[in-house]
Protein backbone atom coordinates (compact mmCIF):
# COMPACT_ATOMS: atom_id res chain seq x y z
CA UNK A 1 0.00 0.00 0.00
CA UNK A 2 2.83 2.38 0.95
CA UNK A 3 4.76 1.56 -2.23
CA UNK A 4 1.66 2.24 -4.34
CA UNK A 5 1.07 5.62 -2.70
CA UNK A 6 4.75 6.59 -3.15
CA UNK A 7 4.67 5.63 -6.83
CA UNK A 8 1.53 7.67 -7.40
CA UNK A 9 3.05 10.70 -5.73
CA UNK A 10 6.25 10.36 -7.78
CA UNK A 11 4.23 10.15 -10.99
CA UNK A 12 2.33 13.29 -10.02
CA UNK A 13 5.59 15.19 -9.46
CA UNK A 14 6.79 14.22 -12.93
CA UNK A 15 3.61 15.38 -14.67
CA UNK A 16 3.02 18.68 -12.81
CA UNK A 17 4.44 21.57 -14.94
CA UNK A 18 6.91 24.07 -13.54
CA UNK A 19 5.43 27.03 -11.70
CA UNK A 20 4.61 29.63 -14.32
CA UNK A 21 6.90 32.61 -14.70
CA UNK A 22 4.19 35.12 -15.46
CA UNK A 23 6.32 38.24 -15.86
CA UNK A 24 9.83 39.16 -16.96
CA UNK A 25 12.28 38.34 -14.19
CA UNK A 26 15.51 40.13 -13.27
CA UNK A 27 18.40 38.16 -11.81
CA UNK A 28 21.65 39.86 -10.80
CA UNK A 29 24.48 37.38 -10.54
CA UNK A 30 28.19 37.13 -11.40
CA UNK A 31 30.29 35.50 -14.09
CA UNK A 32 34.02 35.02 -14.33
CA UNK A 33 35.96 36.98 -16.97
CA UNK A 34 39.47 35.58 -17.48
CA UNK A 35 40.05 38.31 -20.08
CA UNK A 36 40.32 40.92 -17.31
CA UNK A 37 43.01 39.05 -15.37
CA UNK A 38 46.17 40.99 -14.54
CA UNK A 39 44.90 44.51 -15.23
CA UNK A 40 46.85 47.23 -13.41
CA UNK A 41 43.80 48.96 -11.92
CA UNK A 42 42.81 45.79 -10.09
CA UNK A 43 39.39 45.56 -11.75
CA UNK A 44 37.82 42.28 -10.69
CA UNK A 45 37.45 39.29 -13.00
CA UNK A 46 34.22 38.45 -11.14
CA UNK A 47 31.68 40.64 -12.95
CA UNK A 48 28.15 41.42 -11.96
CA UNK A 49 25.60 40.84 -14.70
CA UNK A 50 21.89 41.59 -14.96
CA UNK A 51 19.96 38.88 -16.80
CA UNK A 52 16.28 39.32 -17.67
CA UNK A 53 14.28 36.28 -18.78
CA UNK A 54 10.88 36.63 -20.45
CA UNK A 55 7.52 35.43 -19.15
CA UNK A 56 7.21 31.67 -19.60
CA UNK A 57 10.93 30.99 -19.46
CA UNK A 58 10.70 28.60 -16.49
CA UNK A 59 7.94 26.34 -17.75
CA UNK A 60 8.73 26.34 -21.48
CA UNK A 61 11.84 24.22 -21.02
CA UNK A 62 12.12 23.25 -24.68
CA UNK A 63 12.15 26.83 -25.91
CA UNK A 64 15.35 28.72 -26.75
CA UNK A 65 15.51 32.50 -27.05
CA UNK A 66 17.34 35.24 -28.94
CA UNK A 67 19.52 37.42 -26.72
CA UNK A 68 19.95 41.18 -26.67
CA UNK A 69 23.13 42.33 -24.91
CA UNK A 70 22.98 45.88 -23.55
CA UNK A 71 26.10 47.88 -22.64
CA UNK A 72 25.56 50.60 -20.05
CA UNK A 73 27.15 54.02 -19.90
CA UNK A 74 29.93 55.66 -17.92
CA UNK A 75 29.98 56.61 -14.22
CA UNK A 76 27.33 54.43 -12.52
CA UNK A 77 27.68 50.70 -11.73
CA UNK A 78 25.40 48.12 -13.30
CA UNK A 79 22.84 48.01 -10.46
CA UNK A 80 22.24 51.75 -10.74
CA UNK A 81 22.02 51.46 -14.51
CA UNK A 82 19.31 48.79 -14.22
CA UNK A 83 17.41 50.95 -11.73
CA UNK A 84 17.30 53.66 -14.40
CA UNK A 85 16.82 51.54 -17.52
CA UNK A 86 14.41 48.89 -16.15
CA UNK A 87 15.27 46.32 -18.81
CA UNK A 88 12.55 44.06 -17.40
CA UNK A 89 9.91 46.54 -18.55
CA UNK A 90 11.25 46.31 -22.09
CA UNK A 91 11.38 42.50 -22.04
CA UNK A 92 7.84 42.37 -20.63
CA UNK A 93 6.49 44.74 -23.30
CA UNK A 94 8.23 42.78 -26.05
CA UNK A 95 6.71 39.54 -24.77
CA UNK A 96 3.24 41.08 -24.70
CA UNK A 97 3.79 42.05 -28.35
CA UNK A 98 4.67 38.42 -29.16
CA UNK A 99 8.47 38.71 -29.11
CA UNK A 100 10.38 36.93 -26.35
CA UNK A 101 14.00 37.83 -25.57
CA UNK A 102 16.61 37.22 -22.95
CA UNK A 103 18.28 40.54 -22.16
CA UNK A 104 21.75 40.79 -20.60
CA UNK A 105 23.62 43.79 -19.19
CA UNK A 106 27.18 43.20 -17.90
CA UNK A 107 29.10 45.37 -15.46
CA UNK A 108 31.31 47.73 -17.48
CA UNK A 109 32.48 49.62 -14.37
CA UNK A 110 36.17 50.10 -13.55
CA UNK A 111 38.27 51.76 -10.86
CA UNK A 112 37.83 55.00 -12.82
CA UNK A 113 34.14 54.30 -13.49
CA UNK A 114 34.28 52.77 -16.95
CA UNK A 115 36.43 50.53 -19.12
CA UNK A 116 34.83 51.77 -22.38
CA UNK A 117 34.47 48.15 -23.55
CA UNK A 118 38.05 48.45 -24.80
CA UNK A 119 41.29 46.59 -24.24
CA UNK A 120 44.55 47.57 -22.56
CA UNK A 121 46.91 46.63 -19.73
CA UNK A 122 45.72 49.35 -17.36
CA UNK A 123 41.95 48.71 -17.36
CA UNK A 124 41.98 45.18 -18.77
CA UNK A 125 40.34 43.58 -21.79
CA UNK A 126 36.71 44.66 -21.47
CA UNK A 127 36.21 44.00 -25.19
CA UNK A 128 36.89 40.28 -24.80
CA UNK A 129 35.01 40.27 -21.50
CA UNK A 130 31.84 40.97 -23.50
CA UNK A 131 32.54 39.26 -26.82
CA UNK A 132 34.05 36.06 -25.42
CA UNK A 133 33.57 35.52 -21.68
CA UNK A 134 30.06 36.92 -21.34
CA UNK A 135 28.59 35.44 -24.51
CA UNK A 136 30.03 32.01 -23.73
CA UNK A 137 28.73 32.17 -20.14
CA UNK A 138 25.23 33.19 -21.21
CA UNK A 139 25.05 30.45 -23.86
CA UNK A 140 26.23 27.88 -21.29
CA UNK A 141 23.80 28.91 -18.55
CA UNK A 142 20.62 30.00 -20.34
CA UNK A 143 18.48 28.53 -23.10
CA UNK A 144 19.72 30.78 -25.87
CA UNK A 145 19.68 30.50 -29.62
CA UNK A 146 23.47 30.36 -29.66
CA UNK A 147 23.98 31.82 -33.12
CA UNK A 148 25.00 35.31 -34.29
CA UNK A 149 21.72 35.61 -36.20
CA UNK A 150 19.92 35.51 -32.84
CA UNK A 151 22.30 37.86 -30.97
CA UNK A 152 21.90 41.63 -30.85
CA UNK A 153 24.10 44.28 -29.24
CA UNK A 154 22.96 47.69 -28.02
CA UNK A 155 24.26 50.32 -25.65
CA UNK A 156 23.90 53.84 -24.31
CA UNK A 157 26.60 56.53 -24.21
CA UNK A 158 29.84 54.67 -23.30
CA UNK A 159 27.85 51.55 -24.19
CA UNK A 160 26.94 53.05 -27.57
CA UNK A 161 30.65 53.50 -28.20
CA UNK A 162 31.24 49.91 -27.08
CA UNK A 163 28.54 48.72 -29.47
CA UNK A 164 30.29 50.35 -32.43
CA UNK A 165 33.69 49.12 -31.29
CA UNK A 166 32.65 45.49 -30.85
CA UNK A 167 30.74 45.49 -34.13
CA UNK A 168 33.92 46.56 -35.92
CA UNK A 169 36.55 44.65 -33.92
CA UNK A 170 34.62 41.44 -33.27
CA UNK A 171 32.47 40.67 -36.35
CA UNK A 172 30.45 37.48 -36.49
CA UNK A 173 29.32 37.51 -32.85
CA UNK A 174 26.38 39.94 -33.03
CA UNK A 175 24.32 40.22 -36.19
CA UNK A 176 22.50 43.50 -35.46
CA UNK A 177 23.40 46.58 -33.42
CA UNK A 178 21.65 49.65 -31.96
CA UNK A 179 23.68 52.62 -30.70
CA UNK A 180 21.96 55.03 -28.31
CA UNK A 181 23.46 58.51 -27.75
CA UNK A 182 26.95 57.11 -28.29
CA UNK A 183 29.93 58.90 -26.79
CA UNK A 184 33.53 59.06 -27.92
CA UNK A 185 32.89 58.63 -31.65
CA UNK A 186 35.10 61.46 -32.88
CA UNK A 187 38.77 61.73 -31.82
CA UNK A 188 39.33 63.00 -28.31
CA UNK A 189 42.04 65.66 -27.92
CA UNK A 190 44.45 65.94 -24.99
CA UNK A 191 46.11 69.31 -24.39
CA UNK A 192 49.28 70.01 -22.44
CA UNK A 193 47.11 71.67 -19.79
CA UNK A 194 44.94 68.53 -19.53
CA UNK A 195 48.04 66.37 -19.26
CA UNK A 196 49.55 68.55 -16.52
CA UNK A 197 46.33 68.39 -14.50
CA UNK A 198 46.25 64.58 -14.75
CA UNK A 199 49.95 64.31 -13.87
CA UNK A 200 49.29 66.29 -10.68
CA UNK A 201 46.13 64.41 -9.69
CA UNK A 202 46.21 62.13 -6.67
CA UNK A 203 44.13 58.98 -6.14
CA UNK A 204 42.13 60.87 -3.50
CA UNK A 205 41.38 63.66 -5.93
CA UNK A 206 40.36 61.17 -8.61
CA UNK A 207 38.00 59.46 -6.17
CA UNK A 208 36.33 62.82 -5.45
CA UNK A 209 36.36 64.08 -9.05
CA UNK A 210 33.20 64.92 -10.94
CA UNK A 211 32.06 63.37 -14.22
CA UNK A 212 33.89 65.75 -16.55
CA UNK A 213 37.10 65.78 -14.54
CA UNK A 214 37.32 62.00 -14.32
CA UNK A 215 36.22 61.10 -17.85
CA UNK A 216 39.41 62.39 -19.47
CA UNK A 217 41.54 60.39 -17.03
CA UNK A 218 39.43 57.27 -17.51
CA UNK A 219 39.68 57.39 -21.29
CA UNK A 220 43.42 58.02 -21.04
CA UNK A 221 43.81 54.94 -18.84
CA UNK A 222 41.88 52.96 -21.44
CA UNK A 223 43.43 54.21 -24.69
CA UNK A 224 46.83 55.58 -23.63
CA UNK A 225 48.03 53.09 -21.00
CA UNK A 226 51.59 52.87 -19.77
CA UNK A 227 52.54 50.09 -17.31
CA UNK A 228 55.88 51.84 -16.65
CA UNK A 229 54.47 55.33 -16.10
CA UNK A 230 55.65 57.32 -13.11
CA UNK A 231 52.09 58.04 -11.96
CA UNK A 232 49.54 56.13 -9.90
CA UNK A 233 47.11 55.72 -12.82
CA UNK A 234 49.42 53.85 -15.24
CA UNK A 235 48.68 56.29 -18.08
CA UNK A 236 50.80 57.98 -20.70
CA UNK A 237 49.86 61.66 -20.63
CA UNK A 238 52.38 62.71 -23.28
CA UNK A 239 53.57 65.62 -21.14
CA UNK A 240 57.22 66.44 -21.78
CA UNK A 241 59.65 68.13 -19.42
CA UNK A 242 59.48 71.37 -21.43
CA UNK A 243 55.69 71.50 -21.00
CA UNK A 244 54.83 70.46 -24.55
CA UNK A 245 52.80 67.41 -25.49
CA UNK A 246 54.05 64.33 -27.31
CA UNK A 247 51.72 63.96 -30.35
CA UNK A 248 51.70 60.20 -29.77
CA UNK A 249 49.12 60.56 -26.98
CA UNK A 250 46.55 62.12 -29.32
CA UNK A 251 47.41 59.62 -32.02
CA UNK A 252 46.57 56.84 -29.55
CA UNK A 253 43.26 58.49 -28.71
CA UNK A 254 42.42 58.90 -32.39
CA UNK A 255 43.27 55.26 -33.04
CA UNK A 256 40.30 54.32 -30.84
CA UNK A 257 37.83 56.68 -32.53
CA UNK A 258 35.07 55.04 -34.60
CA UNK A 259 35.08 58.08 -36.92
CA UNK A 260 38.70 57.26 -37.75
CA UNK A 261 38.14 53.51 -37.90
CA UNK A 262 35.16 53.35 -40.30
CA UNK A 263 37.09 52.74 -43.55
CA UNK A 264 39.23 50.03 -41.94
CA UNK A 265 36.19 48.04 -40.84
CA UNK A 266 33.81 48.33 -43.79
CA UNK A 267 33.44 44.53 -44.21
CA UNK A 268 32.34 44.20 -40.58
CA UNK A 269 29.89 47.11 -40.77
CA UNK A 270 28.48 46.06 -44.13
CA UNK A 271 28.16 42.50 -42.88
CA UNK A 272 25.62 43.45 -40.20
CA UNK A 273 22.05 42.28 -40.65
CA UNK A 274 20.84 45.62 -39.29
CA UNK A 275 22.42 48.77 -37.85
CA UNK A 276 20.56 51.59 -36.08
CA UNK A 277 21.55 54.62 -34.06
CA UNK A 278 19.69 57.48 -32.40
CA UNK A 279 20.28 60.58 -30.31
CA UNK A 280 18.25 63.33 -28.68
CA UNK A 281 18.12 66.75 -30.31
CA UNK A 282 19.46 68.37 -27.11
CA UNK A 283 22.24 65.85 -26.48
CA UNK A 284 25.73 67.26 -25.89
CA UNK A 285 27.13 64.48 -28.12
CA UNK A 286 25.36 65.59 -31.31
CA UNK A 287 28.54 66.74 -33.08
CA UNK A 288 30.38 63.44 -32.62
CA UNK A 289 27.37 61.46 -33.78
CA UNK A 290 27.03 63.70 -36.85
CA UNK A 291 30.72 63.18 -37.69
CA UNK A 292 30.33 59.41 -37.40
CA UNK A 293 27.25 59.41 -39.61
CA UNK A 294 29.08 61.52 -42.19
CA UNK A 295 31.77 58.85 -42.45
CA UNK A 296 29.20 56.05 -42.66
CA UNK A 297 27.53 57.97 -45.48
CA UNK A 298 30.84 58.67 -47.22
CA UNK A 299 31.60 54.95 -47.40
CA UNK A 300 28.07 53.80 -48.19
CA UNK A 301 27.31 51.96 -44.95
CA UNK A 302 23.61 51.19 -44.59
CA UNK A 303 22.09 52.20 -41.23
CA UNK A 304 18.92 53.67 -39.73
CA UNK A 305 19.01 56.91 -37.76
CA UNK A 306 16.54 58.87 -35.65
CA UNK A 307 16.91 62.30 -34.10
CA UNK A 308 14.27 62.54 -31.38
CA UNK A 309 13.19 65.17 -28.88
CA UNK A 310 15.28 64.67 -25.77
CA UNK A 311 18.65 65.05 -24.08
CA UNK A 312 21.36 62.55 -23.22
CA UNK A 313 19.42 60.42 -20.78
CA UNK A 314 15.85 61.54 -20.20
CA UNK A 315 14.18 59.09 -22.62
CA UNK A 316 16.49 56.08 -22.66
CA UNK A 317 14.32 53.85 -20.46
CA UNK A 318 11.31 54.55 -22.67
CA UNK A 319 13.17 54.05 -25.93
CA UNK A 320 14.69 50.71 -24.93
CA UNK A 321 11.09 49.53 -24.65
CA UNK A 322 9.57 51.32 -27.65
CA UNK A 323 12.45 51.36 -30.14
CA UNK A 324 15.34 49.08 -29.26
CA UNK A 325 13.59 45.77 -28.61
CA UNK A 326 11.11 46.26 -31.49
CA UNK A 327 14.16 46.79 -33.75
CA UNK A 328 15.66 43.47 -32.61
CA UNK A 329 12.27 41.74 -32.92
CA UNK A 330 12.39 42.66 -36.59
CA UNK A 331 15.96 41.59 -37.22
CA UNK A 332 16.96 38.71 -34.91
CA UNK A 333 16.08 35.10 -35.71
CA UNK A 334 13.72 33.74 -33.05
CA UNK A 335 13.91 30.05 -33.91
Amino acid sequence: MLKTAFAAAAALLVTVPAIAQETARVVTTTFESPSLAGNLEGNSTAREVVVVTPPGYDENTDQHYPVVYFLHGYWAPVAAQQAGFRLDEAVQAASEAGNDFIMVMPDGFSKLRGGFYSSGPTVGDYESMVADDLVNWVDANYRTLADPASRGLAGHSMGGYGTARLAMHRPGIFSSIYMMSACCLDPMVMTAEDAARIEAMTEEEAAAAGFGELASLSTLATWSPDPTADNVFHVYTGLREDGTLDPLVNQRLAANSPVVLVPQYLPALNGLEAFAMDIGDQDFLLAGNAAFRAELDRFGVDYDFELYEGDHGNRIRERIRTEVLPFFAEHLDAE
